[in-house]
């Protein structure tokens, strides 16, 4: 049986709360004052009414893979945040940690810039970047590389993330995760995994990822993932190459029972960098945000359509999201190669509010889409960009 109403917000006057209804999320307010605030809500609202939750348990309600379980002392935080964000404060809700650069695999869209420096970031220094991102109010905290299952101690930074505050979430290509590994993870209290997949097909995706048996490693880990109890998140990024799967995606999603299914929209930056006109059309954007209406309600995973988030709400980079590379720059997203400051010469808090009082993060549409952006702000030009 589960709850009768799952409370967002709550306070002696006003709250806000969901029900689950035939499988959809149905939100509701009461209190006194609930004439009043409605229409202060009515965005946030919106985005969940009608939607298909994650997964529904008794005494909680996990509405994506990607936020705090409802009710929770994280999720708390987050809605806390997002009152902020209504009146110009904003919160680096997400943060990525690229705590290592080496993997294995040589992936043609890869974001993370050819160094070759094999760098990484030490535990000490992790585990400060994790207490400084939960004092200015992080809620979901993602262990990122390189292949982050190659860094030794990983469930040692795992289980520094303090579950009052925020949740802890991995992004890997799914090498090495074994049964035991897996577990592993698990009791060290990871929270979230998400698997990349470039193709629902074997041969599609080991070409992207640039070795043979990736698509293999990736399916092992789902499954390794589903079977520890982890929140398991299919992460597709799609492209021109990819946009005939998204039927195969969903069907393969369902048949390896995850909770959750994402896709993101391809962005010209890393090794993809000279790729600007290899990115979605009018088209494909159309053919995605069909896929999206019918598969929605398909009996499945939950669909993360992150184009159509970041549509209505505007790119998070600079807003919500902070990215840290393996030499310690941090950036306003993973996408976006542009550093506000070094996390061991500097605070995450100093480095979070010169990245706020720059006018170029608007929370409009992604700036590595914009040309003169491009020129401007990284120095590129249409020369440079096409060889």
């Amino acid at each position: 049986m589960v709850m009768d109403k799952y409370y967002f917000y709550r306070n002696p006057l006003f709250k806000v709360y969901a029900t689950v209804q035939n499988g959809l999320v149905k939100m509701n307010t009461e209190g006194l004052v609930s004439p009043i605030f409605n229409s202060m809500v009515k965005d946030l609202m919106q985005m969940f009414d009608g939607t298909k939750p994650s997964v529904v348990e008794a005494d909680r309600l996990i509405y994506s893979t990607w936020m705090p379980p409802i009710p929770s002392k994280p999720f708390d935080r987050l809605v806390s945040s997002q009152m902020g964000n209504m009146r110009g404060k904003y919160i680096p809700e997400q943060l990525t940690i690229s705590i290592t650069e080496d993997c294995p695999n040589k992936c043609l869209h890869c974001a993370l810039p050819d160094t070759k420096n094999r760098a990484k970031l030490e535990p000490n220094i992790v585990r400060s970047i994790i207490d400084q991102a939960q004092e200015v109010g992080t809620t979901l905290i993602i262990f990122d590389g390189g292949e982050p299952l190659l860094y030794a101690g990983l469930e040692e930074l795992i289980s520094h993330v303090d579950q009052e505050r925020a949740i802890p979430g991995l992004f890997t290509s799914g090498v090495g995760l074994t049964v035991e590994k897996a577990q592993s993870l698990k009791e060290a209290g990871l929270y979230m995994l998400s698997v990349s997949l470039d193709s629902a097909h074997e041969e599609g995706h080991d070409l992207m990822r640039g070795r043979s048996g990736v698509f293999r490693d990736a399916m092992s880990a789902i499954r390794n993932g589903v079977e520890a109890g982890l929140f398991v998140n299919i992460y597709v990024v799609i492209s021109p190459r990819n946009i005939h799967e998204l039927d195969d995606f969903y069907q393969l999603a369902r048949e390896a029972g995850v909770h959750e299914i994402s896709f993101f929209e391809i962005v010209p930056t890393g090794r993809w960098l000279d790729h600007t006109n290899e990115v979605l059309s009018v088209e494909d954007r159309k053919k995605f945000d069909d896929f999206v209406s019918y598969a929605s309600m398909s009996a499945g995973p939950r669909i993360f359509p992150i184009p159509q988030v970041v549509g209505k709400m505007g790119c998070f980079a600079g807003r919500k999201w902070l990215h840290i590379t393996p030499e310690g720059n941090v950036w306003p997203c993973s996408c976006l190669p542009l550093s506000y400051g070094n996390i061991h010469n500097d605070n995450l808090k100093t480095i979070w509010k010169k990245i706020t009082e720059d006018p170029t993060f608007t929370g409009g549409k992604c700036l590595m889409r914009n040309s003169e952006f491009r020129r401007i702000r990284l120095g590129l030009n249409e020369q440079e960009e096409q060889n």
